[in-house]
């Protein structure tokens, strides 16, 4: 992973921002995936309060696990087959998360988000989707 020390600070010391609203920011991230792409609408549930807390925790584990990529890397994996088994997310779709998440951290995080932020978030969403991807493609 091309994760520096610094990137890692960052994105670890943004998410512990979040955590305090998680509820907004989850808002924040569907609304902004639904409106990126409404047709990924329809995978997912009516009623999003479960939704959502899973989005937040996988992304809690995620942020936790950067500092132990060998406990880390194979739960991302399994999240990516899972995904791909069975919502038959493709490539694609990534892009379009990827991008809601960092309108989302953008949002959330206010004055508190930069360019160094950016950067580090997109570096740390880079690898962890193109983890789910390989793993969903096996």
């Amino acid at each position: 992973m091309a994760l520096t020390t610094e990137q890692l600070n960052l994105v670890q010391s943004s998410w512990a921002k979040v955590v305090p609203i998680a509820d907004t920011a989850a808002d924040l991230f569907y609304g902004k995936l639904f409106e990126l792409d409404p047709e990924l609408r329809p995978l997912f549930p009516d009623e999003m309060a479960d939704q959502k807390k899973k989005l937040l925790t996988m992304l809690s584990l995620a942020v936790e696990g950067l500092t132990n990529l060998d406990e880390l890397v194979p739960k991302v994996q399994d999240l990516g087959r899972r995904h791909s088994k069975y919502y038959k997310i493709t490539p694609p779709m990534y892009n379009t998360v990827g991008a809601a998440l960092l309108d989302t951290l953008e949002k959330g995080l206010g004055d508190g988000w930069d360019e160094a932020h950016k950067e580090a978030w997109t570096v740390v969403y880079g690898v962890l989707s193109s983890t789910m991807i390989a793993a969903g493609e096996e």
